[in-house]
């Protein structure tokens, strides 16, 4: 028995959903390492918020990839932290390396909302 005859191909959604994700993933361990750099209590706020988001992502990233049959549910909750995650780098308008994260993590919860809703 192959590979492919043991577990069905990733849909296009899905990969598109799990490339997201691991963008949103680095990119928030990017924005982490700003956010260390400048110190604050804003930013402490928002470091919970990105390591969340961090962690959140990879996880569902890795669910996927392994048809996990809770993946559904993690993309929901993933599109949830996404978007908490999103709202605390708009606090800061200003830093263009948080704007580029809310970004990222607005387009990471669009996909998991859609993966969620699929039911895979």
């Amino acid at each position: 028995m192959t590979q492919s005859q043991m577990m069905p191909a990733l849909t296009q959604q899905m990969q598109d959903c799990i490339e997201a994700c691991m963008s949103c993933h680095s990119m928030c361990e990017e924005t982490m390492s700003s956010c260390m750099q400048k110190g604050g209590q804003q930013q402490m706020q928002i470091m919970r918020a990105l390591m969340d988001c961090s962690e959140t992502t990879r996880m569902c990233a890795d669910m996927m990839m392994r048809r996990s049959p809770m993946s559904a549910e993690m993309c929901a909750l993933c599109a949830k932290v996404c978007d908490m995650c999103a709202e605390a780098c708009m606090s800061m308008p200003d830093d263009q390396q948080m704007m580029r994260c809310a970004e990222a993590c607005r387009r990471c919860a669009d996909t998991c909302r859609a993966m969620a809703g699929a039911g895979m």
